[in-house]
């Protein structure tokens, strides 16, 4: 993209007023669009591909966040903060740590060829782009503006009276309500050029916008797969029998418990889910790889058993561990469907634990300490 060059604002408002007339409110040319050439992205770590960082980062961090709460478990860390005391653990869940431990390294391994197959599927990543795609989000805001004479003419105002009596003095807001007519910026070959400020606002919605709308996509892609899915796997007594009664084993759920379930359902509901998400909100492998290992921290802390007054994820969800522990007892077994984010189906649907949480150790403490 050719630097756009601005004489001063004297010899701008100038231009603005004396290119102005009643019968004409901006220029129809568009700046031109900048040439690019793709070339393979380099990956983002020197040592491993972007695509088997995609594959692998989930894995890795479900084990190193799950073993700093197996710690807290072990070294009886933090006591004040456990949802159910370690002896529940041992005595109430009916399945053996190694069990646990063994069926996840098998879910993870399908979800490591889920993941290879996945990105398979996807073009190699290419970078040289950024440029022409910054500058077609600029174009679209030049066509934007153009409907603004028309908009203000609706409610009385005049755009060119309003434009010339702003030249001088805000001649980028005078050249904006024109309808994007800017006779002051051109290129050095004196052909149309783009304001800074609609480039800098292209930058925005291209580098962060754009993609904090693909997250918010995926999740509620997630959130919503998992929640029907989850809720049928409890309404439909074959499904509960034969799959999701496995995960229902623990009835105190603990870190790396987390993906602790039947291999069919392991696919169904996580791998086919988050991978589902991933295409549906058009992201990228790094996005992809951001993604999956959010996703995967977020379900390794939602089965910690630690509700923590001070942890970022228990804190910007009501969608917690204290949440979601609800759902493994068995008096909160019907509600409290939603994972892995936020909760709005359980709102939605009804489905949301609104009983006498009496079991739970938080509130036993208190009931004990009135009755001495």
């Amino acid at each position: 993209m050719a630097n756009a060059s601005a004489s001063s604002s004297p010899s701008m408002a100038a231009a603005v007023t004396a290119n102005h007339s009643s019968s004409l409110l901006f220029d129809t040319s568009l700046p031109p669009l900048p040439d690019y050439t793709l070339v393979p992205q380099p990956d983002l770590l020197p040592w491993i591909s972007d695509v088997a960082l995609n594959i692998i980062a989930p894995v890795v961090v479900y084990w190193i966040v799950s073993m700093i709460f197996h710690a807290f478990d072990v070294l009886d860390l933090f006591p004040q903060y456990r949802l159910h005391t370690p002896d529940e653990i041992t005595r109430r869940n009916h399945v053996s740590r190694y069990e646990v431990a063994r069926d996840v390294i098998i879910q993870q391994i399908i979800q490591l060829i889920t993941g290879s197959l996945l990105a398979f599927t996807e073009p190699p990543e290419m970078t040289g782009k950024a440029d022409y795609d910054v500058a077609v989000w600029a174009t679209r805001l030049r066509l934007v503006q153009r409907a603004l004479p028309g908009l203000l003419g609706l409610v009385g105002l005049n755009a060119t009276a309003l434009s010339k009596n702003m030249a001088s003095s805000h001649p980028f807001l005078a050249g904006a309500l024109a309808g994007g007519y800017y006779p002051f910026l051109t290129t050095e070959s004196e052909v149309p050029a783009f304001a800074p400020w609609e480039l800098a606002l292209a930058r925005f919605i291209y580098n962060i916008l754009v993609p904090c709308v693909q997250f918010v996509v995926a999740v509620f892609i997630l959130d919503t797969w998992q929640y029907f899915l989850h809720r049928l796997m409890h309404m439909n007594r074959w499904l509960y029998t034969t799959f999701h009664s496995r995960h229902h084993r623990l009835y105190v759920p603990y870190a790396y418990g987390a993906l602790y379930n039947h291999p069919f359902e392991g696919f169904l509901l996580d791998s086919l889910g988050a991978a589902i998400a991933f295409k549906v909100a058009g992201m990228n492998i790094r996005q992809g790889t951001f993604f999956f290992t959010f996703s995967t921290i977020k379900t390794v802390d939602d089965h910690c058993g630690y509700a923590f007054p001070w942890d970022p994820l228990q804190l910007i969800t009501s969608n917690n561990a204290a949440y979601h522990d609800i759902h493994h007892q068995t008096w909160g077994i019907k509600t409290n469907f939603s994972q892995p984010f936020f909760t709005f189906w359980d709102r939605l649907l009804n489905t949301r634990y609104e009983g006498s949480r009496s079991d739970r150790l938080a509130d036993k403490k208190p009931a004990a300490k009135r009755t001495k």
